[in-house]
């Protein structure tokens, strides 16, 4: 049976003229609720009013998936165009802001609790939840596809800029989603008891303020029967998004084959994990990255071929093979959202070209 998946992305909400972030969740989520035809369950608020969320059905299709996808864009870019605002899938802001942090009560905690690393957390992200048979196979999924997690945000780099300045990242949210304390790579749980205790541990020492503040890579979703792997940047391009999802639902599948062969997990460590991330977020796909088995320096477009290697069978199973090769190969030779950022700045010298811009190609 072929694995169901779900995307959630955050949009970022921007002025229509000037593409400055602007604080207008709530007011989007109000003209989505007056609506006849909206669709308020699908969208939600942030921990910043700047941003928008939105959260696909899950789909065992991934044409069906990428149409959810670019239908709910272009739901929340017509919502926001009725407050002379615009979305943009864009990981940072590429031109300064002030994050104004929700009033809900749970938002208002972290304020108070997190100081600057709350406030200054306006960054977007792509989670992309796969189905599991049971807890006990989602934490064996969860410990076997660890040092494959820094391909996908190498592939999904969408965040070069910060603060109006060039950050010399490709994937400067991955950084700065990284001050979270239960944020990153983890060790290996080797049990499903294990995991929920760790969990539980976490929670008890009063830092947390419940599971949902688990900012793992990838863990159990607390929600639903899935594993969420919430390493990407929101991708530019919805294409990559899907592609971003195909190879994630290939990764478990195989990840789970394994665990019924017998195969143990690699047992790589979370300071080389951390490392890989840390090179990754730094060049997303324009230098080299850290080689997922060997943990050794190799060419970017080498290891994302391993990773596409790695879970060929799984995709050729699911019929997914042609058309990943097909998104592959057009993202190898575009290159990822970050890419695209810097080459839009370098053209047309402006921030605010590079917004707009953006906002286009959201749509895709």
């Amino acid at each position: 049976m072929v694995r169901s998946v779900g995307v959630e992305e955050e949009l970022l909400l921007v002025d229509g003229r000037s593409g400055e972030p602007r604080a207008l969740s709530t007011a989007v989520l109000a003209a989505v609720a007056r609506d006849p035809q909206g669709n308020d369950e699908v969208f939600e608020s942030e921990l910043q009013r700047q941003q928008l969320e939105f959260a696909t059905r899950p789909q065992t299709d991934m044409g069906e998936l990428g149409d959810e996808i670019r239908r709910w864009r272009a739901e929340a870019a017509r919502h926001a165009e009725g407050l002379d605002a615009a979305v943009a899938a864009l990981a940072t802001s590429p031109l300064p802001v002030s994050p104004t942090i929700g009033t809900g009560e749970r938002h208002q905690w972290l304020k108070e609790h997190f100081g600057l690393t709350a406030q200054e957390q306006l960054t977007s992200g792509c989670h992309v939840h796969v189905s599991v048979e049971s807890d006990e196979e989602g934490v064996a999924v969860l410990d076997r596809i660890r040092p494959w997690l820094p391909v996908l945000l190498a592939m999904s780099a969408n965040s070069p800029f910060w603060q109006g300045e060039e950050s010399g990242y490709a994937s400067y949210r991955n950084r700065v989603w990284g001050r979270w304390p239960s944020a990153g790579p983890v060790e290996i749980f080797g049990s499903a008891d294990r995991y929920h205790e760790q969990v539980a541990d976490m929670v008890a020492s009063g830092v947390l303020r419940d599971e949902g503040m688990i900012y793992f890579d990838a863990r159990l979703s607390h929600s639903y029967p899935t594993v969420e792997i919430r390493v990407a940047d929101v991708c530019l391009d919805p294409s990559t998004t899907v592609l971003l999802a195909t190879l994630v639902r290939a990764l478990v599948e195989t990840a789970a084959r394994q665990w019924r062969d017998g195969e143990p997990p690699a047992r790589h460590g979370v300071a080389l994990l951390r490392l890989a991330a840390w090179r990754a977020a730094r060049s997303g796909l324009e230098d080299q990255l850290i080689h997922p088995v060997t943990m050794r320096p190799a060419p970017a477009e080498a290891v994302v071929r391993a990773l596409f290697d790695h879970v060929r069978d799984a995709l050729e199973e699911s019929g997914d093979v042609l058309p990943a090769q097909e998104a592959l190969a057009g993202l190898l030779k575009t290159g990822t959202g970050s890419r695209i950022q810097r080459e839009l700045l370098q053209r047309t010298g402006s921030l605010r070209e590079v917004v707009a811009e953006c906002v286009r190609l959201t749509r895709g």
